[in-house]
């Protein structure tokens, strides 16, 4: 389940990892964050954004692989 530049190898996790970037972004106090320009924030309120997601997803995994 690599993925490969931009292109989500598993199509079937887009909507599960989109609801979770915004679940993130609203926690970090960025509300509306689907329809907030990207390129209106700054590169560490963005780079938050993916670096709780990469965290949470992590935790996630060694959750599933200890059988927890």
């Amino acid at each position: 389940m690599a993925r490969r530049g931009n292109r989500i190898i598993v199509p079937e996790a887009r909507q599960a990892l989109n609801q979770m970037k915004i679940e993130i972004a609203n926690e970090l106090g960025l509300s509306n964050y689907e329809n907030i320009d990207k390129g209106n924030l700054s590169s560490r309120q963005n780079g938050y954004v993916g670096g709780y997601m990469t965290k949470r997803l992590v935790e996630q995994a060694e959750r599933q692989m200890s059988g927890k």
